[in-house]
C-alpha cells in the first residue's frame, strides 16, 4: 500500500494522468487524433523539443540554467553543414560527430565562464547565447543554406514500423524519434547508474556538501554544461535533417517551450531534482496540447497562455513539495 502511495505521490504519475485524460478528450472530439499516423508526426514535430529538454535537465539538476542551448545548435548547424558541403566529404556519422564536437566546446565555454568568475548561471547563458547567435548572423549576414548534403535526409524520412497510408503515402516512427528515445535511456543511465551523474544531483541539492565530500565541483560543472552542449549538437543535426534547410534563426526564441516541459517534468529550478521520465511525460503533453489546439480548431495563441501558465503551476507546485518536505523534516528533528 505505501508503495502505491509514493507511485500516486510522483510527478511522473501526475502527468501520466493528464496526459490520459486529455488524449480521452481530444480522441473524443476529433477520432483522427489518437492514431498510429497522428502520434508518429506529434512525436516527430516535438523531437528537437524532446533532445533540448535533456541537455536543460542536466542543467537543472545540477542547479544551474542554460538558455544559450538554441544558440548553440544554431551555430552547430550551420557550421557543420557549410563544412559538409564546402570542405569535407563526410556521411552521417561525420556529420554528428562534427556537431558533438562544435556543441561541446561551446558548453565547455559556458562552464568555464560558470564556474570561473562564479556568477549566476541564467547572466553567463544570456549573456553567451547573444554572443554566439550575434556572431553567426554577423559572419554569415543571415544568408539561408538551401542545400543539405543528402545522407542527412533519411534521418528524418526513414520509418520504423512503417504503415501504408490509403493513399498510397508511407507513415510510421520516424528515425529521429528513435534517436530521442535513445539519447534520453542513455541519460537515465548516466544519471541513475554513473557516479558523474550522482554528483550533479548532489552539487544540484547543495554544493557545499558535495565539495566536503570530496566531488570536484569544477569538474562536475565542466561534465554537465560540455554534456548539455554536445546534447544541443545532436538536436542541431535532427533539426536539420527535419527542415531540410539551415536558416540562422529558426531556433533561436524556442527556449521557453522547452525549459517549460522540464520544469513540468518535476525538475526543481533550485536543482537536486528531475528525471528523464517526468521531461520525456512534460514534452509529450505539450506535444498534445499543441496538435489538439490545431485539430480543435483553436487558435495557437492560447499554446503561450497555456504554456505560460503551466510553467507558474509547476513552479508553484515544486514549491509546495519543497515546503512540505521541509516540515516533516522539523517534525522528524522535533520528534
Amino acid at each position: 500500500m505505501n508503495k502505491i502511495q509514493v507511485i500516486l505521490k510522483k510527478r511522473e504519475t501526475t502527468l501520466f494522468i493528464i496526459i490520459l485524460a486529455l488524449v480521452v478528450f481530444v480522441s473524443l472530439r476529433v477520432p483522427s487524433f489518437f492514431t498510429y499516423e497522428n502520434i508518429c508526426n506529434v512525436l516527430k514535430s516535438y523531437t528537437v523539443v524532446g533532445i533540448f529538454s535533456l541537455g536543460v535537465l542536466l542543467v537543472i539538476i545540477s542547479g544551474g540554467f542554460d538558455v544559450s542551448f538554441t544558440a548553440i545548435a544554431q551555430v552547430s548547424e550551420y557550421i557543420v553543414v557549410w563544412l559538409l558541403l564546402k570542405h569535407i566529404q563526410g556521411n552521417l556519422v561525420i556529420a554528428f560527430f562534427l556537431a558533438i564536437i562544435a556543441g561541446t566546446l561551446l558548453g565547455l565555454f559556458n562552464g568555464f565562464l560558470i564556474d570561473h568568475y562564479k556568477m549566476p548561471a541564467i547572466i553567463i547563458t544570456i549573456s553567451t547565447q547573444n554572443l554566439f547567435y550575434g556572431i553567426l548572423y554577423v559572419i554569415t549576414k543571415g544568408k539561408l543554406l538551401y542545400e543539405i548534403p543528402s545522407y542527412l535526409w533519411p534521418l528524418s524520412n526513414a520509418k520504423i514500423l512503417p504503415a501504408i497510408a490509403e493513399n498510397g503515402s508511407t507513415y510510421g516512427l520516424s528515425t529521429v524519434t528513435v534517436l530521442w528515445l535513445g539519447l534520453s535511456i542513455f541519460l537515465a543511465f548516466i544519471l541513475r547508474k554513473t557516479v558523474i551523474g550522482k554528483s550533479v544531483y548532489l552539487i544540484g541539492g547543495n554544493a557545499v556538501a558535495a565539495e566536503r565530500v570530496g566531488i570536484n565541483i569544477r569538474k562536475t560543472i565542466l561534465f554537465v554544461y560540455g554534456l548539455a552542449g554536445a546534447i544541443a549538437g545532436i538536436a542541431a543535426i535532427a533539426h536539420v535533417s527535419i527542415v531540410q534547410t539551415v536558416i540562422p534563426n529558426s531556433i533561436v526564441g524556442t527556449e521557453m517551450a522547452v525549459i517549460a516541459a522540464v520544469v513540468l517534468g518535476g525538475a526543481s529550478i533550485t536543482g537536486g531534482k528531475g528525471s528523464v521520465l517526468g521531461t520525456f511525460l512534460g514534452v509529450l503533453l505539450f506535444a498534445i496540447l499543441s496538435n489538439s489546439l490545431t485539430l480543435l480548431r483553436i487558435s495557437s495563441y492560447w499554446y503561450n497562455v497555456f504554456t505560460g501558465a503551466i510553467i507558474l503551476l509547476s513552479i508553484a507546485v515544486n514549491a509546495l513539495q519543497e515546503l512540505a518536505q521541509e516540515r516533516r523534516k522539523i517534525r522528524v528533528k522535533v520528534d
